[in-house]
């Protein structure tokens, strides 16, 4: 286990019956908002591995005392329901090293940042979104929430937080597509983009003239949103070729 570094667990959330969070107490990781950790519990006997990893994006900003990951509990998944029934005190290991590109440092200047997600999406934007930079790089900051259901819209308080903090810079637009829920708007995150009501919501425009999109969230939500802001003349963002998207696809 010398790969790993052992930390504990101070606390734990269950959103709901498969939306958890977990915070946990450790030293010597350091990393950049957006970036991805490898949480990891020893694995059960007769394992080809001793331990059972798997990359979880930091919720908490950088300069945070404890380290907050946001997960769906897989039924039947080798870790995820072990995450989920930890306890405060428990011990729980993390990779020695972040990983990832899916910074603000990594995407080019524009007048407004949309952060979509879907889900569990949302976890890398709270960390990037309480931090100094977006706000000293993008004049406008648009953060989108897309669920199923109004119970998995999670984090109110935190984006509220965000919301009083940068008043007149921050729009944030919640969207629930099984049910009607009260200030959400219903549908599909492509849907709205094409039919301009996140627009609307946002009151800023997503264009390749004005904004840049980072998009983190289940794969058919950026495949179809980047078919559908490709409409707009808006690219993929790769290094060597500059452009208006920036994506992270898990679940």
């Amino acid at each position: 286990m010398s790969q790993w570094l052992q930390g504990r667990v101070a606390a734990r959330r269950a959103w709901t019956d498969t939306l958890h969070s977990v915070e946990v107490d450790t030293t010597g990781l350091a990393f950049t908002a957006g970036q991805f950790a490898r949480l990891a519990l020893p694995a059960p006997p007769g394992d080809k591995e001793p331990m059972i990893g798997r990359p979880y994006s930091f919720v908490n900003p950088p300069h945070a005392p404890r380290h907050e990951f946001y997960f769906n509990v897989v039924p039947g998944g080798p870790l995820s329901p072990r995450l989920a029934a930890l306890e405060p005190g428990d011990p729980l290991w993390l990779g020695p090293r972040a990983n990832g590109f899916f910074c603000v440092s990594e995407v080019p200047q524009a007048d407004a940042l949309w952060c979509l997600a879907t889900g569990t999406g949302l976890g890398p934007f709270l960390s990037i979104l309480r931090t100094a930079e977006p706000w000293e790089k993008f004049e406008r900051v648009v953060l989108v929430h897309a669920v199923r259901h109004a119970s998995a819209l999670s984090y109110g308080d935190t984006i509220a937080g965000i919301a009083r903090e940068h008043a007149g810079a921050f729009a944030f637009v919640p969207v629930v597509s099984r049910e009607a829920h009260a200030g959400a708007l219903a549908g599909r995150i492509p849907a709205l983009i094409a039919d301009g009501r996140l627009e609307a919501r946002a009151g800023v425009p997503l264009t390749a003239d004005n904004a840049h999109a980072m998009l983190c969230g289940n794969p058919a939500m950026v495949d179809d949103v980047q078919a559908t802001l490709a409409t707009r003349g808006m690219r993929r963002h790769r290094r060597k070729e500059p452009g208006h998207v920036t994506v992270e696809t898990y679940w």
